[in-house]
């Protein structure tokens, strides 16, 4: 009886072995992971192009301010005080930006002296003393009316002479040579208060008998 045991068992073993699988325990299914939703159904999302849009706006709206803030400023240094297009009057000016008067540039310069001050519009213009020591009632614009360049006097020719390209200009400023096309601009001076003054010249040119080309 005792033999028997051991046979038992091994039989039982291999029994089970040949059981269905539909026999065995069932195991619960495995559930799929479950995903919620982070945007509520029927909720708007904007689509790509609109969410591109919407982050340039909210970068240029706040880039924008802070550059424009620096920008201009800066840009405004460069813009000459005053227009010299209106009827107003501007002072004449030194180098070092102090303004011109009539006493103190008569003490410190000759007859027949031509010296750059700024003038209307920030531009070099020149004060003229004539023969009865008294500064000429209108100042030449320097600045050369092909490309620009400042014209110097040439005491020994007489004439205003471009070192850029050539161009010449008689003592009044009227063009004498080429490639300038016209003379040089006029700017009216005025005593204010003892300071010297440019006023616009609107009138007609009298070296020309034209109307201004620069009004």
């Amino acid at each position: 009886m005792v033999r028997l045991a051991p046979v038992v068992v091994a039989l039982a073993a291999t029994a089970s072995a040949f059981v269905s699988p539909a026999l065995q325990a069932p195991t619960a299914p495995r559930q799929a992971p479950v995903t919620r939703a982070l945007v509520e159904e029927g909720a708007f999302v904007p689509d790509m192009e609109r969410r591109n849009i919407m982050n340039l706006i909210l970068i240029f709206g706040g880039a924008l301010p802070a550059v424009g803030g620096l920008a201009v400023p800066y840009l405004l240094f460069f813009i000459p005080r005053g227009g010299g297009g209106g009827t107003g009057g501007l002072p004449a000016l030194t180098k070092a930006g102090d303004q011109v008067t009539f006493k103190d540039w008569l003490a410190a310069h000759n007859v027949g002296s031509r010296e750059l001050v700024q003038g209307l519009k920030g531009d070099a213009t020149y004060l003229i003393v004539d023969e009865d020591k008294t500064i000429r009632d209108y100042g030449i614009n320097a600045v050369c009316t092909h490309l620009g360049c400042v014209v110097p006097w040439n005491k020994a020719a007489n004439k205003y002479m471009c070192p850029c390209h050539g161009s010449q200009y008689d003592q009044t400023g009227k063009v004498v040579r080429g490639p300038a096309p016209l003379s040089l601009a006029l700017a009216h001076i005025t005593d204010n208060a003892g300071v010297v003054t440019f006023t616009p010249w609107t009138e007609t040119d009298f070296r020309t008998g034209l109307n201004p080309w620069w009004k």
